[in-house]
């Protein structure tokens, strides 16, 4: 089963035009295994059809309307007619990360709720996308002067974001650890968007010390992107922290060996020798039990 995930979900990322709603219903999996995607894709497309009746009526009401009114439109739909809300109160709830509890309970976090935005945007003829935002997950429209995007905060009842704003939130998140730029605002892929979902899921097992779901978003996490060092050495600390000896060794000393490959800065190097000692601890329990 969950070699069967890992395969539909990489197939999935790899199509030639990536269906995010679909995909996303693929992660969803991990909290709720045979999860049919059907139903949701149909509420979607539903809510897109409303969604374009409200744009279509506000459009009768104001004439020609102005990207900043269509995101107004579809901001009283989703948040206001729908109830769509961020879910502050219960922000580390692992079912924030998955599309389906996202549309059944009409909360999540700006990263799911952003994907709720787009696809329902783009069932409505809105050509809106996904800003891998350091910290808070973001929409752009694209209809807008590339230098100017009209920046939105599905977190935040769809607000619209100025230069300022943005500048603020990344410093909320991440301090001067980033400085702002204008590529920040730049659209994340699909590809973009399904590792971080995953990235949220793994953080919030992790957080509950469920290991084995964390390991098995790790697994998913490896499957798109075979080549991460750093997935691999923390699959196999997931492996140690559950006590599976054998498949931490395994991982491990793959990531040691990978990683003698290339040059490491200091805190590359503590991490080295922190894997170390666990190797070397594994290495002693595995030939205990031989």
């Amino acid at each position: 089963m969950k070699k069967d995930l890992a395969a539909a979900l990489t197939a999935a990322s790899r199509a030639p035009e990536v269906d995010l709603a679909r995909a996303s219903l693929l992660i969803a999996r991990i909290e709720t295994p045979g999860l049919d995607p059907e139903p949701y894709i149909a509420r979607l497309d539903e809510m897109g059809r409303a969604a374009r009746q409200v744009i279509d009526e506000c459009q009768s009401a104001a004439g020609a309307l102005s990207p900043e009114r269509c995101v107004g439109a579809l901001n009283d739909y989703l948040f206001e007619t729908l109830g769509f809300e961020g879910n502050n109160d219960r922000y580390e709830d692992p079912r924030n990360s998955c599309l389906n509890e996202v549309l059944d309970r009409r909360t999540g976090i700006p990263l799911t709720l952003s994907v709720v935005y787009v696809e329902v945007a783009r069932r409505a003829g809105l050509q809106l996308e996904g800003v891998n935002f350091p910290g808070h997950f973001l929409v752009r429209c694209s209809e807008m002067s590339a230098s100017h995007p009209l920046v939105i905060d599905p977190f935040h009842g769809g607000a619209v974001l100025s230069e300022h704003q943005c500048r603020m939130l990344l410093r909320t998140h991440v301090g001067s650890e980033i400085a702002f730029s204008p590529s920040l605002l730049a659209p994340a892929t699909p590809h973009e968007v399904l590792l971080r979902m995953l990235s949220n899921l793994k953080r919030v097992y992790v957080h509950m010390r469920s290991f084995p779901q964390a390991r098995d978003v790790t697994d998913l996490l490896l499957a798109l992107t075979p080549s991460s060092l750093g997935e691999l050495r923390d699959r196999g600390l997931l492996a140690y922290h559950m006590n599976d000896h054998t498949a931490a060794l395994r991982d491990l000393q793959a990531y040691l060996t990978l990683s003698s490959m290339s040059e490491a800065d200091r805190a590359e190097q503590e991490d080295l020798e922190q894997v170390w000692e666990h190797v070397k601890t594994l290495r002693r329990r595995v030939a205990s039990l031989n």
